[in-house]
Parts: structure tokens; C-alpha cells; sequence
């Protein structure tokens, strides 16, 4: 059982997600309860690779306001728990051509913070407007279905 604390909705938007990992994120007990509190934001934050050690960088996690000047930095690069060898494989494939790493989402998983990672590949403006109409059409579909059940 799982609890999504935040997720990164403009990631599926702006990259073709190849494959999803999940890693384990070194927090400060503040940042922690600032999460349970829903008080995080993916937005505009990416996974980097740093002296053989991956890293969150750009994540939003607001200060929790019970804690007074004990509180963590918002915006402070979080080292991401990986195994050796998953750190290796991505190693590889992050220098490949155009693949990054962007969290999709961070959750709870048997009391401890988990991150989605994806290594996705950027997407063209021209690919983004395919998806919206592929998607507006699909919808069409699925609403002349229901109205179709709902006459009969």
C-alpha cells in the first residue's frame, strides 16, 4: 500500500518515458513531515548523475512550520538511494543521446519516501500536439460511448 505524496504531471507532457525506476531519497526529519503535510512540488526539478552518486535537484519541499529553527533548506539537492550497479546502468544510459532523469512521482512505501525516476527522452512541440489530439479524441470516443449506453 502506497500513498502518493506529489507527482510531476507536466513530465509525461514534455518527455517520452522509456522506463521507471524507484529509489529511495535521503531527507532530514522536517522535509519528511513537510511531505505527509502534501507541502512538496516536482515541478521543475530533474535526477543528475555526480561523482558516481545520483542527485534530486530543483525539488520543492516547503518548510514545516512546527519546526523553528531546526527547519531544512527548500530547495536543497537530495542524494537519491540507489544500488551500485542500477547507478552504473544509468550512467550508460544517460549518455546516450537526449535521455535524462525526471522524477514522476514521490510516495510512501511501508513508512519511507520513495521517488518515481523515469529515463525519459524529450519531446517535440509537434509530438505534445499529436498527444493532445490523440487524447481530445479519445475522449470524443469514450463520451459517445456513454451517452450510446445511456440511451438504451
Amino acid at each position: 500500500m502506497e500513498k502518493v505524496l506529489c507527482t510531476n504531471r507536466k513530465a509525461r507532457h514534455d518527455y517520452h518515458i522509456e522506463e521507471t525506476l524507484e529509489a529511495g531519497i535521503a531527507l532530514q526529519g522536517t522535509e519528511v513531515k513537510s511531505l505527509r503535510a502534501g507541502k512538496a512540488n516536482l515541478k521543475d526539478s530533474y535526477a543528475g548523475l555526480e561523482g558516481g552518486e545520483v542527485y534530486l535537484y530543483n525539488c520543492h519541499i516547503s518548510p514545516y512550520e512546527a519546526a523553528s529553527r531546526f527547519n531544512h533548506e527548500p530547495l536543497r539537492t537530495r542524494k537519491l538511494l540507489l544500488h551500485r550497479r542500477e547507478i552504473q546502468r544509468l550512467v550508460g544510459k544517460v549518455q546516450e543521446k537526449g535521455l535524462t532523469l525526471v522524477p514522476l512521482s514521490m510516495y510512501l512505501e511501508k513508512g519511507k519516501v520513495k521517488v518515481e525516476l523515469a529515463l525519459a527522452r524529450g519531446k517535440k512541440l509537434y509530438d505534445k500536439r499529436e498527444d493532445l489530439r490523440r487524447r481530445a479524441a479519445e475522449r470524443e470516443v469514450e463520451q459517445a460511448f456513454r451517452e450510446r449506453q445511456q440511451r438504451q
